[in-house]
């Protein structure tokens, strides 16, 4: 719907998925959690289950658009549209989602980080669509932020940033994910900065050290925002989030929420 509005794609027939029951749903599985296509972000956001295993997702959502478009809008369009200054595709990226689409060949599975053909292109062919989404599920005593910097609420995100940070007994980092959207043309796993946290013991001095890395992210610019300014964002945001990760660490996921 995103791309008709801006008459970005003409299509000769729209097909409406909405009574495929089998696209829909929650469900946790061991140490993951799969979302169909077409569950829609407002189920996301007030579902349990969600905030229990994904709470990065929980609050990301709450930076989705509006009331309005969340009622609407689903985690397998917004996926598909694949905006890198979306939230749900920032976390995607960071949670390394498995995305399963199926055709007339079958189904098949691609990992998130080969998921971004391009900009705003998903490496689908014309005749597939997405039929679910597989989420890892973190230890509860993980510390999660999402973070975003947008002109006005309901916006895409300028620059936003999801981070998780999971701590041993001695307060050293053992995980660490930090993943950039709207920076790119496609959301970006900032992999230096995880590498550059893991076996450390955590910090504030450490995490403002690193986010320093993301002032030398490749970023674009646009008619609103030069480059430079995407790059100063990302360096502000990520310390915000890894930050806030540090502080939730932990705490219970229904705490840290």
């Amino acid at each position: 719907m995103p791309m008709l509005n801006m008459r970005f794609v003409l299509p000769d027939h729209v097909v409406d998925l909405n009574r495929v029951a089998e696209l829909t749903g929650i469900r946790r599985a061991g140490e993951t959690i799969e979302i169909g296509a077409m569950t829609r972000q407002r189920d996301l956001e007030f579902s349990q289950d969600i905030a229990d295993a994904c709470p990065l997702m929980s609050e990301a959502l709450t930076h989705v658009g509006h009331r309005q478009t969340r009622n609407r809008g689903t985690i397998g369009g917004s996926l598909c549209h694949l905006d890198p200054a979306a939230e749900l595709v920032c976390v995607a990226a960071a949670l390394d989602a498995v995305v399963e689409v199926i055709g007339p060949n079958g189904r098949r599975e691609i990992p998130f980080a080969e998921f971004p053909a391009g900009y705003m292109s998903p490496a689908i062919d014309y005749t597939e669509i997405v039929s679910r989404l597989t989420f890892p599920v973190w230890p509860r005593e993980t510390g999660h932020a999402f973070v975003e910097f947008s002109r006005r609420h309901g916006d895409f995100a300028i620059v936003s940033a999801a981070a998780m940070l999971l701590l041993d007994g001695a307060g050293r980092i053992t995980r660490a994910v930090l993943a950039l959207g709207g920076v790119a043309a496609t959301p970006l796993r900032m992999r230096d900065v995880e590498a550059a946290l893991i076996g450390q013991v955590a910090s504030i001095e450490l995490i403002g050290k690193v986010a320093e890395m993301c002032r030398d992210v490749e970023a674009v610019g646009d008619v609103y925002v030069p480059a430079s300014y995407r790059q100063h964002l990302a360096c502000v945001m990520s310390r915000r989030a890894l930050e806030t990760a540090l502080s939730r660490a932990g705490k219970s996921a229904a705490a840290a929420h």
